[in-house]
């Protein structure tokens, strides 16, 4: 009760401020942001331009870094900016990793034979190495933590570790929940290698409860050779963990076929609105294109790009023209190496242009909820004090907090903003074969794109 009662007085406080802001700006003024907030809302629910394009995208495929899909996706949002009659549309160099999954992989119980060779559901972690032609076969040793393997080196030799500690559900905020138990999927590989384990399995990060793997970048260190690592669907982990337990001794035996080739040239894709009174100030917009490939990344990262391209044709559509240039970029290879993120984080640096702001959108296509923002304290609270427009998109808050990855790079914006939906049902499909576009709701996803579009309308208009 406490805790809601704080939450109240939060956001009365939040509003007050806001209220009080608005009452300093000329009426005729508020009036106009009002009523472009309605016309922006309204186009976007209407047309669902970004919904329709994303069933387009999805067909195409699944978008791993240097994978031919992903080429072929970058052309077709190359082609879709210029149809939407951006000012200017361009693609920007960048060289990005090249891993390969291969055939599918496959996991059995090979010992006892009571089990009758149990197929397990597994998928390989990204970056991982194949199996040698005969596959790896091993007993298991269940651990729950990076420091219970520590503890267990000299158990882990010549074994198959299995990192079985569950996201914890308890946790309301579905990315907290990941943020804690990711650490396994990511440093456990390494840690395993290092005690001279033969492989890893990995219970997958997730609120689910289905049997569908979750994929994932996973690390590496210098001087260790890797070994392979796959993750494991909830409910085989569980009946892996049981059947540990009943028979010490089982041995599993698992095929992979991954390779790693030469890195592969790429490219972000970037569209932009002329700013027609400060040009050289840009608001950036975007997210990243690449995917995982179990499936098409709807969520994680198509719809959310295509959100933010929508941005702009809100405007166009609207004939808004914004004060600052308003820029969408579509990062490539944020899932396993961030080369996009880098590479325009670096031309930022030396472009002589002035990013007064980066939103960038990787949460999903869900009901949108807030911002978090990374910038001075004059510049929040500017836009918290645009609350009362912003929620007509369902914005309750605009808060201290992190960005995203690919915007991080800015170096030299003055606020970086990480938009953000509800993430209750998020981990139930993140990095999985679940990530289809049928996951979409057209809806949320187009209250999204209009929630940015506000919140980037009113920064090109009033500034930071």
């Amino acid at each position: 009760m406490k805790t809601l009662f704080t939450s109240i007085i939060v956001l009365f406080i939040l509003f007050s401020t806001a209220a009080n802001s608005f009452g300093q700006i000329d009426k005729n003024k508020l009036e106009k942001y009002n009523s472009v907030a309605d016309k922006l809302i309204k186009t976007a629910l209407k047309d669902e331009t970004g919904y329709k394009l994303l069933k387009d995208l999805c067909a195409i495929g699944p978008r791993l870094s240097g994978s031919e899909k992903s080429l072929k996706a970058i052309y077709w949002a190359e082609k879709k900016m210029k149809e939407a009659g951006f000012d200017s549309v361009w693609l920007q160099k960048t060289m990005v990793p090249h891993w390969e999954r291969g055939a599918k992989e496959t996991a059995f119980i090979a010992y006892p034979a009571n089990y009758k060779k149990k197929k397990l559901n597994i998928a390989a972690l990204g970056g991982t190495v194949a199996t040698p032609k005969g596959g790896i076969t091993a007993e298991i040793l269940e651990v729950k933590s990076l420091a219970e393997l520590a503890g267990k080196k000299e158990e882990a030799k010549g074994k198959i570790v299995f990192f079985n500690r569950p996201l914890d559900k308890t946790l309301v905020n579905t990315f907290s929940g990941y943020g804690g138990g990711v650490d396994q999927r990511f440093n456990g590989p390494v840690e395993a290698a290092k005690a001279g384990a033969v492989g890893a399995i990995v219970r997958s990060v997730t609120t689910n409860t289905d049997n569908n793997p979750h994929t994932g970048v996973t690390g590496s260190e210098k001087g260790v050779n890797l070994i392979p690592a796959v993750g494991i669907g909830i409910q085989d982990a569980d009946f892996l963990s049981n059947a540990v337990k009943k028979n010490p001794n089982l041995k599993v035996t698992i095929h992979t076929y991954c390779r790693t080739l030469p890195d592969a040239e790429s490219y972000n894709v970037i569209g932009e609105l002329k700013g027609t009174e400060y040009p050289n100030e840009v608001i950036v917009v975007g997210g990243h294109f690449d995917s995982w490939d179990l499936a098409t990344g709807a969520h994680d990262d198509g719809g959310p790009c295509l959100q933010t391209m929508e941005v702009l044709s809100l405007f166009k559509k609207n004939n808004i023209k914004p004060k600052r240039t308003v820029r969408c970029v579509f990062f490539i290879n944020e899932e396993n190496g961030l080369r996009g993120g880098l590479e325009y984080g670096k031309w930022a640096e030396i472009s002589g242009e002035k990013h007064i702001a980066a939103i960038e959108s990787d949460r999903g296509c869900f009901t949108p909820r807030g911002f978090y923002v990374q910038s001075d304290a004059e510049a929040l609270k500017k836009m918290q004090s645009w609350l009362p427009i912003l929620n007509k998109s369902l914005i309750d808050w605009v808060l201290p907090g992190g960005s995203g990855a690919d915007i991080g790079p800015i170096k030299n914006a003055k606020a970086l903003i990480g938009y953000v939906p509800d993430d209750q049902r998020y981990m139930d499909l993140h990095h999985s074969a679940n990530d289809v576009y049928s996951a979409v709701n057209p809806r949320e996803m187009e209250l999204g794109a209009s929630a940015m579009a506000i919140l980037v309308y009113l920064i090109s208009e009033e500034g930071l």
